[in-house]
């Protein structure tokens, strides 16, 4: 047979002990109001004070936002599409100007064939230019082909001027998104503009090409774009451009 189980005994209870109250010390409620007990602390990790250049740069995007943009500098936000642009990049990275190693390279070969009395060669290579000054020096002397306009140059007041003269001048021009983009074409870290004067013999087909659809895209739309302003963003709809929407009754 199963041996019985034997029968919980009952834990005793120790006696609590009586709190002490010394009744010089009455218990109150706390008080959160003005001049009373400091609150509990909260969880303020969402509340981040933001470094200045942060706050700046938020500051002044809601600015652009809400300001109305006269034609001049509204034509800046119409860059060059995505396929034309990466077949125009193509192309200027073919014509890229000589890096500081390449450059010792070149004067040794040609101090080499100095010393041994060869005449060196001095046929000049055809690069991509850049600088702004010469820029406008290549389009006023009408030696430029192509000019390539950063859309997010600061201050745009030093290239605003530049798409009114190229279309006097009768060279085609493209704005294209980054300055930093173009910059790393001729080993700087930002470029306002470049220009090409002229390209080899086996580019020549598809260097019309490109022209073509630039022509199209900048060129020939530049007194369509001359008359468009940039609208504001408003968050009351009553502000915002457009039809206002009716009420159905």
């Amino acid at each position: 047979m199963a041996p019985k189980k034997g029968v919980a005994v009952a834990a005793k209870k120790k006696p609590e002990k009586a709190k002490v109250v010394n009744p010089l010390f009455e218990k109150r409620p706390k008080q959160f109001g003005i001049g009373g007990a400091l609150p509990p602390k909260k969880d303020v990790t969402r509340n981040v004070r933001w470094p200045r250049n942060v706050t700046l740069q938020r500051k002044k995007r809601i600015l652009k936002m809400r300001l109305k943009v006269p034609p001049a500098l509204n034509q800046f936000t119409k860059t060059l599409d995505k396929n034309l642009a990466t077949n125009l990049f193509k192309m200027l990275l073919k014509y890229r100007p000589e890096d500081k190693a390449a450059k010792k390279e070149r004067l040794v070969k040609r101090a080499q064939a100095e010393a041994e009395g060869k005449t060196p060669e001095t046929k000049k290579p055809i690069i991509v230019k850049y600088g702004l000054k010469h820029i406008t020096y290549l389009i006023e002397q009408n030696k430029a082909q192509l000019v390539v306009i950063a859309h997010d140059v600061d201050p745009i007041e030093l290239v605003v001027w530049l798409p009114a003269l190229c279309r006097k001048m009768e060279i085609p021009y493209c704005i294209v998104k980054g300055k930093a983009r173009l910059g790393s074409i001729v080993h700087k870290k930002t470029a306002s503009a470049l220009c090409l004067t002229t390209v080899k013999n086996e580019d020549k087909m598809e260097f019309s090409r490109v022209l073509e659809a630039i022509k199209a895209n900048f060129n020939d739309k530049y007194e369509e774009n001359r008359k468009k302003w940039g609208w504001w963003v408003s968050w009351a709809p009553s502000h915002r451009p457009g039809p206002r929407p009716r009420r159905k009754f």
